[in-house]
């Protein structure tokens, strides 16, 4: 997939999230995407939208799309998609960037699959806040936890860590191919 098209994904998984679950601030929209790419890597051998995620001491985050979202640092692309606002904490001690889209969700552009996965994490989260989220990704055997155990604080999580025995986790070996696959039909393209 080029990464023109995983980035009109990312913003418009972003505007479904927006639209979808309740408290949308700029963290939870973090472990939103990271839900999203992790839960169909596991299941296909590739993201949704071609983030990598680093292991920060409170969670995985995406760092581009971390930075991008400040309103200070957005591109064309975030102003012309989203209106980010500073929202005070409800203790009144802090704010938080809520973010508010500007155009429609586009479904079009998305798999099926990757429609049933944004629904159900969206489903999943809606009421949550990001600090109730931290819970779920930080569990034993999650990639940010064995990233951070094995690797150390910042460090990038390898996708491949979602992979498990599971019934819906697509096996090692066929990643390995699709990436071959992959490599050989984007050769046969340049040379087009």
């Amino acid at each position: 997939m080029n990464t023109e098209k995983q980035r009109e994904k990312l913003i418009h998984a972003i505007i479904y999230f927006a639209k979808h679950t309740k408290y949308c601030h700029k963290l939870k929209i973090m472990k939103l995407l990271y839900y999203l790419d992790f839960w169909h890597f596991k299941e296909t051998g590739r993201s949704v939208t071609g983030l990598q995620y680093k292991a920060w001491k409170k969670g995985p985050v995406p760092p581009k799309v971390y930075h991008d979202i400040e309103p200070k640092n957005n591109t064309k692309d975030f102003e012309n998609a989203f209106f980010i606002e500073n929202e005070e904490f409800e203790n009144g001690i802090g704010h938080c960037l809520k973010i508010m889209p500007r155009k429609e969700f586009n479904p079009k552009i998305f798999s099926r699959r990757e429609i049933q996965i944004l629904e159900k994490v969206a489903l999943i989260f809606n009421n949550a806040k990001a600090k109730d989220m931290s819970d779920s990704s930080h569990l034993r055997n999650s990639p940010w936890y064995k990233t951070r155990q094995e690797k150390g604080e910042n460090e990038w999580i390898d996708y491949l860590l979602a992979l498990d025995d599971e019934k819906n986790s697509i096996d090692g070996k066929d990643i390995k191919d699709r990436e071959q696959i992959d490599d050989e039909f984007q050769q046969i393209i340049g040379e087009i």
